[in-house]
């Protein structure tokens, strides 16, 4: 549809086991658009980004992307989406670099050691970028984790709670890479505990209002 926002939820609903966990959600989005979900456990968040990527189908609504409807499977919207969930997605017997030249290669991708190395090095983690992931920290795994969104390019990013078990300085990598996605033109759903800087649109679940400009 042109001239409309590149990701759109209308009216969307989902219930588990009968019954409602969210309802009524209206979300607008374009490029260099962040939304941040808030809410408490239980409230829907992750479940929402689970709808939005596809993985889960609405009870009622739609979501639709450069103005066409999302479907399950749907390569088009894969190519362009990026999704963290709680789990790092991750095989702890695979060094750092290891793990992400596997995702890209997912993805497509066949990217040179300096890449991958440059990828880590944006979330801190090149001088552990050999170490198997089991003998890391929680942490440490979460940072390798976001490293693949540096690596691999996505305008959507889906990100459930992107910096859990992750410390300050590590935070403000993230934020300087968020940052850089943003303002490369690329678009951002962020389900968190607090607000991350860098404003945005914020819907609080159980309000089912979405503040995202279109």
């Amino acid at each position: 549809m042109a001239g409309g926002p590149a990701l759109r939820a209308s009216g969307l609903a989902f219930s588990r086991s009968g019954r409602p966990v969210f309802a009524g959600i209206e979300l607008a989005l374009d490029a260099g658009g962040l939304l941040q979900v808030l809410g408490t456990n239980g409230s829907g968040k992750s479940t929402l980004l689970r709808v939005l990527s596809g993985l889960l189908p609405p009870a009622e609504g739609s979501v639709s992307w450069q103005g066409l409807p999302v479907r399950t499977g749907d390569p088009a919207y894969l190519q362009s989406l990026a999704y963290l969930g709680h789990a790092d997605g991750i095989d702890t017997d695979l060094s750092a670099a290891e793990n992400l030249r596997f995702a890209a290669r997912l993805a497509g991708l066949r990217p040179s050691p300096d890449a991958v190395r440059a990828a880590l090095a944006r979330l801190g983690m090149e001088r552990a970028m050999q170490a198997p992931l089991r003998t890391l920290s929680q942490g440490q795994r979460r940072r390798v984790a976001l490293a693949r969104l540096a690596l691999i390019p996505r305008t959507l990013w889906l990100l459930d709670e992107p910096l859990t078990s992750v410390d300050d300085q590590s935070a403000s990598r993230f934020h300087e890479l968020l940052d850089a996605h943003l303002q490369d033109g690329g678009m951002a759903v962020i389900a968190t505990h607090r607000l991350l800087p860098g404003g945005g649109g914020i819907l609080e679940l159980g309000d089912a209002t979405a503040l995202a400009p279109a």
